[in-house]
């Protein structure tokens, strides 16, 4: 509406100066710029690779040709856990990868992906949307000229894929695991060693046993990189990641030089790829989990009761540990992460988890 009556105030403009005995001039053409996102995925990767595909492309459309967005490949222009700095620096405009590649740098970026044992995906969205999350991610970003949006998510994780069964906390330790961020932190302090890759290097790593195991997302993203070829076993739940969230990163400068109108459509692009992503892997996970196991025999686990109390307990250390230690503003955002996961395991015990349990029980439906 704005841009269609702009034009017809411009045409009004032109006809009243020719009527006066005037000349028109023309109208000033509009700057199209073109920016670059490099991202941590691997080109066509589905879901997160794709899911920044379609992000540019939106962008790129809803400004009508104004803002072209070119995505790069992990690797095509800088490494896969190289997006943050890039953007930071300015040598890309924008970044799409996972807030949790950096807390060696930011530990209270892992708030913005997934904490082991926190928020799924609809509860982060509505601590960052209406819980006071947003604003306190940008602060956490703005030293380091970046703008932070969510930008997708995988929903809850799987456990990982393993070369031998988990039946006892014993069987974890020593054990070589692929696995980032807070759940990290987690494994080893029950005496895994973590072997971080990018998602590109784990199958052959897997493969030639420099690690046991490892976590990637979840059927969508694991069917497509084969590790069902080198090991059946498949653990559920995903401690790590109840809700991974995707970031699109926005040097700051570049985001505040555009027109507000090129603002509001970046930020209402990456809202709507923040649904469709995790609406994505929703909806491609089922048959992909179904091919896993029917066509490839691949066996579903769930962790023992008792590894996943440890897993608990060692998850609230490490958080513990995160507040005792971080800086005023980690305890800040720590501390509305939390308030929030305590009223947010409330609510959701009688709605949507009282729900899915009510769903196990058996139900006739009528045949179509």
């Amino acid at each position: 509406m704005k841009r269609r009556n702009f034009l017809t105030g411009a045409g009004m403009a032109a006809g009243a100066a020719a009527l006066a005995g005037g000349v028109a001039k023309p109208a000033i053409a509009q700057e199209r710029l073109e920016w670059k996102m490099v991202t941590s995925w691997p080109k066509g990767l589905p879901g997160l690779g794709t899911g920044a595909e379609r992000l540019a492309e939106r962008i790129t459309k809803a400004s009508d040709g104004r803002l072209t967005v070119k995505v790069f490949a992990a690797g095509e222009l800088v490494p896969a856990t190289g997006c943050f700095d890039a953007v930071a620096q300015g040598s890309a405009e924008m970044g799409h990868d996972a807030s949790n590649y950096h807390i060696d740098r930011l530990p209270a970026a892992g708030f913005y992906c997934s904490v082991p044992m926190g928020l799924t995906a609809g509860e982060l969205n509505g601590w960052v949307y209406f819980g006071g999350g947003q604003e306190l991610w940008d602060e956490l970003y703005a030293p380091f000229n970046v703008k932070p949006f969510l930008a997708g998510n995988t929903g809850t994780q799987m456990g990982g894929w393993f070369r031998r069964e988990i039946n006892r906390i014993s069987d974890l330790k020593g054990l070589k695991f692929r696995t980032v961020g807070h759940g990290a932190q987690v494994l080893a302090r029950l005496g895994v060693t973590i072997v971080p890759l990018p998602s590109n290097e784990i199958f052959a790593s897997l493969q030639s046993g420099v690690i046991d195991g490892a976590e990637w997302v979840g059927p969508y993203n694991d069917l497509s990189l084969g590790f069902y070829k080198i090991t059946k076993l498949y653990y559920w739940p995903g401690f790590q990641e109840p809700g991974g969230a995707v970031q699109c990163m926005i040097n700051k400068g570049k985001f505040e030089a555009l027109p507000d109108e090129l603002r509001q459509i970046v930020a209402a692009c990456c809202t709507a790829e923040n649904d469709m992503m995790l609406a994505e892997f929703n909806g491609r996970s089922p048959a992909a989990l179904a091919s896993l196991i029917n066509e490839h025999g691949v066996e579903i686990r769930q962790f023992p009761r008792d590894v996943l109390a440890a897993l608990g307990v060692a998850s609230g250390e490490v958080m513990q540990e995160l507040f005792d230690t971080g800086d005023e503003l980690t305890r800040r955002i720590a501390t509305s992460y939390f308030r929030y996961r305590q009223d947010a395991m409330r609510y959701t015990k009688i709605s949507e988890a009282a729900f899915t349990a009510a769903r196990s029980m058996r139900f006739d439906f009528p045949k179509g």
